[in-house]
């Protein structure tokens, strides 16, 4: 009797852990949509001075040359040195402006999209940002911590209605996983080990998305493999996981998008996972 109570009240604690995280991941999201927003109208000013800027450094190289006869011959190398220099500046400024604000625009699509709502998504695009993401992140806690990233994302593919916010959030939740269990084992075969983690986003037969995460990490064992999706079940030590991670993910997948979530992990080997999605494409 006294086992049921211990049992029921862990339960009752842990939803109430789940709760406030959920409460605490909704204010974040608010809290980030409106940096978004805020950051936009400056990178846009970033973007146009610097398309500007590279118009005058064109008119800089034009001016230079009419006034070739009255320039020192080692002037006028410098002079063209500098302008080149200044016009490859301008063109990286606007190339990582503009990625900057792709990443603003997903975020505040992500946060517009009602609950459940399919949205035209670059899924390609949505989850090359959502595994780098997860890296960083990473790196954000341990400055140490270095993988080797390989991804296989399929080109031209049409935009595809899926859940945007929620399918983000299941990248990142497996993303996460497979950067935990490569840094795990990084730990405990040194120098000799690379971490590795292989993605691939393909359109199958015009109707099926299938996106694989694939990571050369701990593994799982059988016994694993068949608690993984369950409710607040981890492999992490406390407080580093909630155990909400796979369950969310599965229901994202299987219940959301209609789709399958599929899993091959073998022990000191490493993991897989595969969504596979059916969805409509916009034309």
């Amino acid at each position: 009797m006294e086992t049921t109570e211990n049992t029921l009240r862990e339960q009752i604690a842990n939803l109430q852990e789940q709760l406030h995280r959920q409460e605490k991941m909704a204010s974040l999201g608010m809290l980030s949509a409106g940096i978004a927003h805020e950051i936009q109208n400056p990178l846009n000013f970033v973007i146009n001075f610097s398309k500007m800027s590279a118009k005058l450094t064109d008119d800089l190289v034009q001016l230079i040359d009419d006034c070739a006869e009255q320039l020192d011959q080692d002037d006028r190398a410098d002079l063209e040195d500098i302008a080149a220099d200044l016009k490859e500046n301008m063109e990286k400024i606007q190339e990582h402006g503009e990625r900057a604000i792709s990443i603003i625009r997903g975020i505040l699509l992500h946060s517009r999209g009602k609950a459940g709502e399919k949205l035209p998504t670059d899924v390609g695009k949505l989850v090359h940002e959502y595994v780098w993401l997860s890296y960083h992140a990473m790196r954000a806690g341990d400055k140490t911590f270095n993988i080797s990233i390989h991804e296989d994302i399929q080109e031209g593919m049409p935009l595809l209605m899926v859940v945007p916010q929620d399918l983000s959030r299941a990248v990142l939740n497996v993303m996460n996983n497979a950067c935990y269990t490569v840094k795990e084992r990084a730990a405990k075969e040194g120098a000799e080990y690379t971490p590795t983690i292989s993605i691939k986003v393909a359109l199958e037969g015009g109707t099926h998305l299938h996106i694989t995460i694939t990571d050369n990490g701990m593994g799982m064992s059988q016994e694993i493999q068949q608690k993984i999706f369950e409710n607040f079940f981890t492999t992490k030590p406390i407080g580093q996981g909630t155990g909400l991670g796979m369950s969310i993910t599965r229901d994202i997948v299987t219940r959301q998008h209609q789709g399958q979530l599929l899993m091959a992990s073998e022990p000191n080997v490493g993991t897989t996972f595969t969504f596979i999605i059916p969805v409509k494409t916009v034309k």
